[in-house]
């Protein structure tokens, strides 16, 4: 038994990466298998029935509400963030979406942090449309969420580490700003990785996942999960998700099964990758800043410290000269790929005012820190010396 013959609970969290949550049919298999199907048989009319008033377990009616496969994916999330329950999505935007609007009503208050994946911020401007009133306050000034947070608030959402500026959130603090009014404190913690989180334990109430990101890793799949107590994910957010169709599929949730197995090893290397690449960057004279909370010139070194340990695997930085340099920068890199995705194992980079981030308003982008030199860089698993050069060498021809 892994551990030594330790209790699950016991493991370490690279040993529940490749273990928790496992189930095996009768022929015993050794890597987890695929229950690719919609629908579950049932022996008996009178067992159809029972199963629709309360499912046991480890029982299915339809893939929409649930699946082995996807099953095991939940429980293992769920043991390495050490929160008692999860719910897969079909993507990571779905399990935003889910975690806030199966929590909120019209005439609800939530207070989000401004710095935000701009999909992340449109489904705010959704859930204004239909009457929760949502206010936006600088994410790293804890007197903008005291003053912010009202008797009725009902939610506070954040991005533990801010997209793509790499603004670290004083979790624990604003965790208690918002447990002191009762607020539900819901992060999407896509850039602080499974393998450095430590939300939980600093106060959030909900954790969210872009699966999509490092616990895929390799670009294969969409996936999202939003991990909870069991009262908030079966009574607040499956009776939402589950009729509202957002359920990752069977296939999806056995790659990211796969992925989790290496997903330790993985980030280390990126993240040791990108600690290497934030130093030799940082007073390169084609660059106008390095943003790395990694950095200790970075404002919020010390935090990230605290609550990651790493400065994660993600570097931004801004090309001197603007637009026009930094797409001069991105044409000529030969082994860092253009994309807009991130957490893969392959390096990428992206141009966030012209593509994650480009339907912001350009007085937001300002606002934000994002602006027409900045890039984005989520270091893969390539040697550190092939990536580094790259750069360089690209740089050079700004």
């Amino acid at each position: 038994m892994p551990g030594g013959g330790q209790a699950m609970d016991d493991w370490k969290t690279a040993t529940k990466l490749v273990h928790a949550g496992a189930r095996r049919s009768q022929y015993g298999e050794m890597s987890e298998a695929i229950f690719l199907t919609q629908g579950f048989v049932y022996d008996s009319a009178e067992q159809a029935e029972a199963r629709f008033q309360k499912a046991g377990d480890d029982e299915f009616i339809y893939a929409r509400y649930g699946n082995p496969t996807v099953r095991m994916f939940e429980e293992r999330i769920a043991a390495i963030e050490g929160t008692e329950d999860a719910f897969a999505t079909a993507s990571g935007m779905a399990a935003v979406n889910g975690a806030l609007t199966a929590l909120l009503k019209a005439g609800d208050h939530v207070v989000s942090a401004r710095a935000l994946f701009g999909s992340c911020l449109y489904v705010l401007e959704i859930l204004a449309r239909f009457g929760v009133e949502v206010t936006l306050v600088d994410g790293t000034d804890l007197d903008a969420w005291r003053k912010a947070v009202r008797p009725d608030t009902r939610a506070l959402f954040l991005e533990t580490v801010s997209n793509p500026t790499l603004e670290v959130i004083d979790l624990r603090a604003v965790a208690e700003i918002g447990h002191a009014v009762g607020a539900t404190v819901i992060v999407d913690n896509v850039f602080a990785t499974p393998t450095f989180s430590q939300a939980v334990a600093l106060g959030a109430d909900v954790v969210v996942y872009s699966a999509t990101k490092h616990i895929d890793g390799s670009g294969r799949c969409l996936g999202g999960v939003v991990c909870g107590t069991k009262d908030y994910i079966r009574k607040v957010l499956e009776p939402y998700l589950k009729h509202t169709g957002a359920a990752m599929s069977p296939f999806n949730a056995w790659v990211m099964l796969k992925g989790m197995e290496t997903l330790n090893l993985r980030v280390r290397q990126q993240a040791a990758s990108a600690q290497a690449v934030a130093e030799a960057l940082d007073t390169h004279p084609k660059l106008d800043r390095v943003l790395f909370p990694g950095l200790t010139g970075h404002p919020q070194h010390g935090l990230a410290m605290d609550q990651i340990g790493s400065g994660g695997t993600v570097v931004s930085f801004e090309v001197r000269g603007g637009q026009a340099a930094a797409f001069r920068f991105l044409n000529a890199l030969r082994l860092i790929k253009i994309s807009n995705n991130l957490g893969d194992a392959k390096s990428i980079v992206t141009h966030p005012a012209t593509t994650t981030h480009q339907r912001l308003p350009d007085a937001q982008k300002v606002l934000l820190g994002i602006t027409p030199g900045l890039v984005r860089l989520s270091l893969g698993i390539e040697d550190p010396e092939d990536i580094l050069g790259d750069l360089v060498q690209a740089l050079a021809q700004t």
